[in-house]
């Protein structure tokens, strides 16, 4: 049994479907991702899962009991906000320890709660600092320790690293990884991030216009995306929309010879379809090669470390992206005629 099943749960607010017929479940210990662009409803269905919001239609399971209609404070779970949400008039310790208080928790183990949770998010040695003399990383490991210290079989997360620096981000990233390892409590985040969810997510769903458009792995969502917008939404990647015909091969406008695709697709002559290449499986180079080989322009290189990101204008004025080892890239430069292709193998096929 799943700790959180959702059955096809819908919200409307007004004529808008913000979350439309969503159906999913999320076992014991997972880190959940809900990934999607501004208002195609992930942050809705957290707040349905919370019980802020009321469905229209479904129901919603928490190991297995109904919660769909109760009230948030009886639902076996907790919600840290993107705000952070903490308490100014209350120090470090008292914010964590104001919903055991509520809750009637007797003083010491109140004062074990706190000091347990404390040493969790490493805040052992702010308990007194008040949240104005916290750096944005501190409040968030604060607000972190007050949403597990009751601690919810489930907790939700709204853009719980969206208020930090990208640098901060990248090593609360792992925090959150390891502390939700330690504490064995599933978690669901909402994030417009594709980067956070592929490198936190032990699952994603991505939604669109309310509703659910692929489940799966970060692998089987970048490497295996079920539709165009996934494959545009999720991660850089390059599209070409065509004919098929036989061959197989998908013909693209202003692009003269059909586009070989792998021998496995099975998708019929006079079949719309989109041809999906990540910027990492395009090869340049100077001179035309073997098989697959579309002519180009270098229009700019950007320079990132280990990597580059060699922008390029086909002949029939497509904008193209291929990742390359930056000392590769030094032989490109701006302006210069290279070829692109790949192995068909590294393409994906999608229809449309």
């Amino acid at each position: 049994m799943p700790l959180l099943e959702i059955d096809a749960v819908s919200k409307n607010f007004g004529a808008v479907a913000a979350v439309d017929g969503v159906s999913l479940a999320v076992g014991e210990g997972e880190l959940f991702a809900l990934l999607g662009p501004s208002g195609c409803g992930k942050t809705t269905l957290l707040r349905l899962i919370a019980g802020f919001e009321l469905p229209d239609r479904g129901r919603i399971l928490i190991d297995g009991a109904d919660m769909t209609r109760m009230p948030p404070y009886r639902r076996p779970v907790n919600m840290m906000f993107q705000s952070y949400a903490l308490f100014p008039h209350l120090d470090v310790a008292g914010n964590i320890a104001f919903g055991l208080k509520q809750e009637g928790m007797e003083r010491r183990r109140r004062d074990a709660r706190v000091a347990e949770m404390l040493a969790l998010v490493q805040m052992s040695d702010y308990a007194r600092r008040r949240p104005h003399e916290l750096s944005g990383g501190q409040k968030q490991r604060v607000a972190l320790a007050r949403a597990l210290a009751k601690m919810p079989k489930l907790l939700l997360l709204d853009e719980p690293l969206a208020a930090l620096d990208r640098k901060l981000r990248e090593e609360t990233r792992l925090e959150l990884i390891g502390i939700q390892e330690r504490v064995g409590t599933s978690f669901v985040f909402v994030t417009h991030d594709q980067e956070e969810a592929l490198g936190m997510a032990s699952r994603i769903a991505v939604m669109d216009k309310g509703g659910i458009a692929q489940i799966g792995g970060a692998a089987d969502i970048y490497e295996r995306p079920s539709s165009r917008f996934v494959a545009d939404f999720v991660g850089a990647v390059n599209l070409f929309d065509g004919m098929v015909v036989a061959g197989p091969a998908l013909k693209v406008a202003g692009i003269a010879a059909p586009i070989p695709l792998a021998e496995s697709v099975a998708l019929s002559a006079d079949a719309a379809a989109t041809l999906a290449v990540r910027p990492e499986k395009l090869l340049l180079s100077s001179a035309r090669p073997e098989g697959i080989a579309l002519a180009a322009t270098v229009s700019s290189i950007g320079y990132r470390g280990g990597v580059s990101i060699v922008h390029l204008t086909t002949a029939s004025g497509q904008a193209l992206k291929a990742q390359t080892a930056s000392d590769a890239a030094a032989a490109f430069e701006r302006g210069m005629a290279v070829w692109a292709g790949w192995e068909p193998a590294d393409a994906m096929v999608l229809e449309r």
